[in-house]
C-alpha cells in the first residue's frame, strides 16, 4: 500500500531518500539507467562550460556530512559520462567554512548554550558561501541551484539561453575593461567621461543623486563603479514560486543600482515596498553568470564587495528553547551589493527546480 511504498523510499532500509539531499537521489530515468542531479549538472556542463581542450569543471558546495557520500558518486559515474561525452571532468567540493557560523542568542540576546553549557554556533545561512565562490580559480562562473536541473531532451534550450548569459556578460565586462584601461592611463577625454557616464547609468542601471565638480572627481567616481566583479542574472516571469526578485536599490553611497531582493530585506512596515515585492514581475531563479576578474586577469576578493548591513535576525529553536540566528547576507543579494548586475528575462523553461514529489 501507500504507506509501504512511503516507508521504501523514505527509510534506510530501503532507498533512504529521508536522509539523503536531493543532489543524491534519481532524478530522471534514462535507457542505461537513473541519473542524479549531479550527473545532470556534469552532464549539462559539457553544452556551456568546456574549454578548448574539453576539459568541463564543475564545483560542487555541499553539507561536510554528505561529500563522502557525493564523492564516491562522482567517482563512480565520471568515467562513464567523460567516456560517453568525449570529455575531461575537473570536479571539485568544498563545505560552508565553520569560520562564517554565528553565535545565537536567546529571546534576551543572551549568548544561547547547549545543553553542556558550550555556546552554540550556527551555520551563517548560504551567504556564507561567497567565500566558496572566492576560493575558485576561473575566469567565469555559472551558479545554480542542485535540483534546477532538466532531462537530455531540454538541455539544448537551457544550453542556449546559459550561453546568451555568458554572452552578456563578455560583453558588458569587456566595455568595463575598455574604460577602466582609459582611467588608469589617463588616456580619457570629456567626451570619453560622458561616454562611461553613460554606460553606467544606461547600460548599467545605476544612477547617482550628485553632480561632479570637474572631469577628476567624475573620473574617479567612474572607475569606483567599474572597478568591480560583474555579473549577468536571469529572470523568469513571476508565476508565484517563493522568493527573491529583481530590484532598484539604495546603496549605502546613495546610488541606486539592480539588486536581487528577498523579502527579509523588506521593511514590512513599507506598505509600498511590500506591495512592490509581492507584485514584481519577475522571479530570481538563481541563474547567474559572474566575472570575477579585473582587466589584469587578477581575481578580486569577493570578500571586499558584500554589503554587510544586509544580514538579518531569524527566529529558530533548540531543545525547545527559542533563539535568534543571525544570517550572513544572502549570497545572491547582500553578498553580492557591490557587483555590477545586469538582469536578462529569460523563459521560464530555464526554471525547472524539483521542490515537491
Amino acid at each position: 500500500d501507500l504507506k509501504d511504498v512511503v516507508k521504501a523510499l523514505l527509510d534506510a532500509d530501503g532507498l533512504n531518500y529521508g536522509n539523503l539531499p536531493k543532489g543524491l537521489l534519481s532524478f530522471h530515468s534514462y535507457p542505461e539507467g537513473n541519473r542524479t542531479p549531479v550527473g545532470e549538472h556534469l552532464t549539462e556542463g559539457t553544452y556551456y562550460a568546456k574549454d578548448k581542450d574539453d576539459n568541463v569543471r564543475v564545483h560542487f558546495t555541499v553539507s561536510a556530512e554528505h561529500q563522502a557520500l557525493f564523492e564516491l558518486l562522482v567517482a563512480a559515474r565520471k568515467p562513464v559520462y567523460a567516456h560517453k561525452l568525449h570529455v575531461t571532468f575537473e570536479v571539485g567540493f568544498s563545505v560552508q567554512k565553520t569560520a562564517t557560523d554565528t553565535l545565537a542568542v536567546d529571546k534576551n540576546n543572551e549568548p544561547f548554550r547547549n545543553e553542556d553549557g558550550s555556546l552554540l554556533f550556527r551555520p551563517g545561512g548560504h551567504g556564507a558561501l561567497i567565500e566558496n565562490l572566492n576560493d575558485i580559480d576561473a575566469d567565469v562562473i555559472f551558479i545554480k541551484n542542485i535540483d534546477n536541473v532538466v532531462p537530455d531532451r531540454l538541455k539544448e534550450n537551457e544550453a542556449r539561453y546559459k550561453n546568451l548569459l555568458a554572452g552578456v556578460l563578455v560583453d558588458m565586462q569587456s566595455r568595463g575593461y575598455h574604460y577602466l584601461q582609459k582611467l588608469d592611463q589617463g588616456n580619457y577625454t570629456a567626451e570619453d567621461l560622458a561616454e562611461m557616464l553613460s554606460f553606467t547609468e544606461n547600460e548599467l542601471c545605476i544612477s547617482h543623486p550628485r553632480d561632479f565638480d570637474s572631469d577628476e572627481v567624475l573620473a574617479v567616481y567612474l572607475r569606483e563603479k567599474l572597478d568591480r566583479p560583474f555579473r549577468v542574472c536571469g529572470m523568469v516571469k513571476n508565476v508565484g514560486e517563493p522568493g527573491g526578485g529583481p530590484f532598484l536599490a539604495v546603496n549605502r553611497d546613495g546610488t541606486i543600482s539592480p539588486q536581487i531582493l528577498e523579502s527579509s530585506q523588506i521593511n514590512k512596515e513599507d506598505v509600498q515596498a511590500l506591495n512592490a515585492f509581492k507584485n514584481g514581475s519577475h522571479f530570481n531563479p538563481v541563474d547567474l553568470v559572474c566575472g570575477v576578474r579585473n582587466y589584469r586577469g587578477e581575481k578580486y576578493d569577493l570578500t571586499r564587495h558584500v554589503d554587510p548591513d544586509t544580514g538579518f535576525i531569524s527566529l529558530k529553536s533548540k531543545n525547545g528553547k527559542e533563539l535568534k540566528a543571525l544570517e550572513l547576507p544572502g549570497l545572491w543579494n547582500g553578498a553580492m551589493s557591490d557587483w555590477n548586475t545586469v538582469f536578462v528575462e529569460v523563459p521560464i523553461s530555464t526554471f525547472n527546480p524539483v521542490k515537491t514529489v
